[in-house]
């Protein structure tokens, strides 16, 4: 795990380039999005699974961001105003055989720019990549 000073230096690097280093570019999150990620039926549900690793963060604050990290992942949750706009970034980098890499950026704004939708969203990525992990590993296995 990186410490939160190595942590800082990634979260540096990445923001100046966020659409070329994420995957699939800056994600905006809307009512598509949400209804094709299957999160509307449940939205209003919170999941308390004791078995459920995406609750286990280390958090550092500070005025410009939150950082969340553990042994797999690092997320930042950067608050923004942008042409008098407020919004949120959040960057999800995952921990993998000693190389992080930024894998997912989403952006939320407008009605969708608020805790509840933020944090279903991020579960809901931090659970897809577990699930992918999980998925990649087993098929190494298996070769």
């Amino acid at each position: 795990m990186l410490n939160p000073n190595e942590i800082e230096k990634l979260y540096e690097q990445y923001m100046p380039n966020l659409a070329d280093l994420a995957h699939d570019g800056i994600v905006n999150v809307d009512l598509a999005l949400l209804h094709e990620l299957n999160l509307l039926d449940d939205l209003d549900q919170i999941k308390d699974d004791p078995e459920d690793l995406t609750q286990y963060f280390h958090v550092v604050e500070s005025p410009e961001k939150v950082t969340l990290f553990n042994e797999q992942f690092d997320v930042w949750i950067v608050p923004k105003t942008e042409q008098d706009i407020p919004l949120t970034y959040v960057l999800i980098a995952l921990n993998a055989q000693s190389k992080t890499s930024l894998e997912v950026v989403f952006t939320t704004a407008g009605v969708y720019n608020t805790p509840k939708y933020v944090l279903k969203v991020l579960q809901y990525y931090l659970l897809d990549m577990l699930e992918t992990e999980a998925t990649l590993t087993a098929i190494e296995k298996n070769q």
